[in-house]
């Protein structure tokens, strides 16, 4: 009983400590890129992420599934991250070319995007119930992110290359803790692995299950108008003349926190479809608040943040670690990663800074009409979900991975 409870807290410092080092990065970066006059670098920066998303997380999640432990695979990542994010800190302090900086950002960036993946296949699999376990120890990378963006502002560095160094550490306490970690090796193959298959493209046959696709189809069309979050929500809140914007940020995790621990209570009373459909329409509500355009509606937009997230995104990973063979986990959670943080975020931050740009009146930007726009787009996305995904059922059952295929489930989860 002991053992297994210090394994589980082991698991939410894994969580709590990738996400406060994430977070340290990416919460300030548009009000850091705007302080030091590198505006115009700013989409193709927040752009970078959803660009490695493409390149790294399918890679990295077929090494995990075949070759090298997820454990081992995450140290090596985070010692990349904490050396990239120092040199993007090194090129902002010196105030080098533009181009340099944008290539540090996206170098860190390709190990960023496969690290959330690689922490979620860690936890899933050492889990021996993940519907009542997974949503308490997944609140701990919410609260690490909340630790992450008041480590920031503790330490002034909301507009400062303060925050990267502040990162670079984070990351190397990750690579550290991994040393902790049992290593749990994964299977081996005996037949010769194609080139697609080692570049983990083969997970792209997950899509042929109609729910899978629905499933990662819609967490695509979330992240769409999600990806205005972070470029501008910090910026809404300075003009509405709150300093400290990446504490003022964290409100969304409190509410965060609070849907983490209650998914699995969730889980066993509502069908996943209602969950999912839920984050959806609290996101809808989230942006329609953010049009009032005041001091107290913007705070109860950012705070309905977390609620949407959980319920759809980690909803999402439930889903999958539940349909889909324990054999292909890495790189179904790696696959979703792509959909949503990849073409989902890519395509929102082109879309967002157009909409952004198209708002912008006489240098002062219509907040109104922007996040209306941006909910429109969330609307589109609940109608989406809500009249294509079928699912199976109420509840959620564990897999028998004997019986188990990448297109025949044996569960109920719905």
């Amino acid at each position: 009983m002991l053992k297994d409870l210090l394994h589980r807290l082991e698991l939410a410092a894994l969580f709590f400590s990738v996400a406060a080092a994430m977070a340290m990065w990416m919460v300030p970066m548009s009000i850091i890129l705007q302080v030091h006059s590198l505006e115009s670098i700013r989409t193709f920066a927040f752009s970078s992420f959803a660009i490695a998303t493409f390149i790294s997380p399918l890679f990295v999640g077929a090494l995990s599934d075949r070759n090298i432990s997820p454990v081992k695979a995450m140290r090596w990542n985070a010692i990349g991250a904490a050396i990239s994010i120092f040199l993007v800190g090194v090129c902002i302090k010196t105030q080098m070319p533009r181009l340099l900086v944008l290539a540090t950002i996206f170098i860190h960036a390709l190990f960023y995007a496969p690290a959330w993946g690689i922490a979620s296949t860690i936890v899933l699999t050492q889990l021996t119930d993940v519907p009542k376990q997974f949503g308490s120890i997944r609140a701990m990378a919410t609260i690490g992110w909340m630790a992450g963006c008041w480590i920031v502002s503790i330490l002034c560095g909301d507009g400062s290359h303060t925050a990267t160094f502040a990162s670079a550490v984070g990351w190397l306490f990750v690579a550290l803790l991994t040393k902790e970690l049992p290593l749990v090796e994964p299977p081996k193959t005996s037949a010769p692995l194609k080139w697609y298959e080692q570049l983990g493209l083969d997970s792209l046959k997950l899509l042929k299950n109609r729910d899978h696709l629905m499933i990662y189809l819609t967490g695509t069309l979330f992240c769409i108008p999600v990806a205005a979050f972070y470029p501008f929500t910090p910026l809404h809140l300075r003009s509405l003349g709150l300093e400290h914007a990446s504490g003022w940020m964290t409100l969304g995790q409190v509410s965060e926190v609070f849907a983490m621990f209650t998914l699995s209570w969730i889980l066993s009373q509502i069908r996943i479809k209602w969950i999912i459909a839920a984050g959806l329409f609290f996101g809808v509500l989230r942006f329609l608040l953010c049009s009032w355009n005041t001091v107290l509606t913007v705070l109860g937009g950012i705070f309905l943040h977390g609620v949407s997230l959980t319920y759809v995104t980690i909803t999402a990973q439930v889903y999958v670690d539940q349909r889909v063979n324990p054999g292909w986990r890495a790189r179904a959670q790696s696959l979703l990663t792509v959909m949503n943080s990849g073409v989902g975020n890519l395509t929102g931050y082109f879309f967002t800074s157009w909409w952004y740009s198209f708002c912008m009146y006489h240098s002062e930007l219509g907040w109104h009409v922007f996040w209306l726009g941006i909910a429109s787009f969330m609307v589109g996305a609940f109608i989406f979900f809500v009249l294509l995904y079928h699912g199976l059922g109420k509840g959620v059952k564990a897999i028998t991975p004997a019986k188990v295929s990448i297109e025949k489930v044996t569960t109920s989860v719905g």
